[in-house]
């Protein structure tokens, strides 16, 4: 098996952002943002996708989180993307609904090379800690039209703005693990009638 690795750097004016993947790991982390509640986010992000995590972004985090979250979103998409290279022999298709606490997120994810974003997440508008709820939908935004991939993310219940956050991340995380995973079943082959994805 060809190792599903990747590693991006990307520097602008703005932010200087490194991220390195591996889609066959077992969710280890070393997430350094400068932003406190995103390194936790991208914590549980990997934990849960249970694909390998390095992130070291610095940002212009003086004037807000916005182009740090953001451009590691971009910069997270793009390792996946390059990571799942050809994408023979991945399932493609993951879904799951997270509880956490009073919080239920739906996320579901298609490896569609059709990188598109569908929220219908009702978080609060407060900061968390220096990371703006209204971020996260930022964030996802930049990550799957970078990782070639279509999310759906859905508040199904909800009123403490972390949950509802970080239930959206782990459920998306989840839902990524599923879409990843090689099966067997396929071998070689491209999940795709269309024989291209």
């Amino acid at each position: 098996m060809n190792q599903r690795t990747a590693e991006i750097v990307r520097t602008t004016n703005e932010t200087d952002i490194r991220v390195a993947v591996n889609l066959d790991g077992a969710g280890a982390t070393d997430i350094e943002t400068g932003v406190p509640f995103f390194d936790h986010m991208l914590t549980a992000f990997g934990r849960h996708s249970l694909i390998d995590l390095d992130v070291r972004a610095k940002g212009d985090i003086e004037v807000d989180a916005h182009h740090t979250v953001e451009d590691a979103g971009i910069v997270l998409g793009q390792a996946v993307a390059r990571a799942l290279g050809d994408k023979r022999g991945i399932a493609r298709f993951g879904s799951l609904s997270l509880p956490m606490d009073e919080a239920l997120v739906l996320a579901a994810v298609d490896i569609s090379g059709r990188g598109q974003l569908h929220w219908a997440v009702d978080v609060p508008c407060v900061m968390l800690g220096t990371f703006d709820a209204s971020l996260a939908k930022e964030f996802f935004i930049a990550f799957a039209a970078n990782a070639g991939l279509t999310l759906h993310v859905r508040s199904l219940a909800g009123e403490n703005a972390h949950h509802i956050v970080e239930a959206s991340f782990k459920a998306a995380a989840r839902a990524l693990r599923q879409a990843v995973e090689l099966d067997p079943r396929i071998g070689d082959a491209l999940p795709s009638t269309k024989g291209a994805l």
